[in-house]
């Protein structure tokens, strides 16, 4: 074998090692409790989808679900908009996640909660 089909094989073989890798969270904002709700005493939580680019980023986020209505939608939207991801990587290639699904729990005197 030749010193440059060795070298492709190697750094192949390479690719291949290092496996799979799923999707990671790195950073972004908690959603910000609307005052009126923090006033009110009003808690609820929005279920929000969205894709992930093999960038890292975040598109075509929308409310599915917002109880109660028309109190957190907003704030839920802005932090997930905010979030950045290491993408996940399948054979060796970043790779978008479409489709993803977060609940955003906003509870007063609890720490914030985002359930995948």
């Amino acid at each position: 074998m030749g010193a440059a089909a060795l070298l492709l094989a190697l750094a192949l073989l390479a690719g291949c090692a290092s496996g799979p890798r799923p999707l990671q969270l790195l950073a972004g904002a908690d959603p910000a409790y609307p005052a009126a709700a923090r006033a009110a005493g009003i808690e609820g939580q929005v279920q929000v989808a969205y894709d992930v680019t093999a960038a890292g980023r975040v598109e075509n986020a929308v409310v599915l679900t917002a109880e109660p209505a028309g109190v957190f939608e907003e704030a839920a939207l802005a932090a997930v908009r905010s979030w950045r991801f290491r993408p996940a990587i399948e054979r060796g290639v970043p790779v978008a996640a479409p489709g993803r699904v977060s609940v955003l729990r906003f509870r007063l005197g609890d720490a914030y909660q985002a359930l995948p």
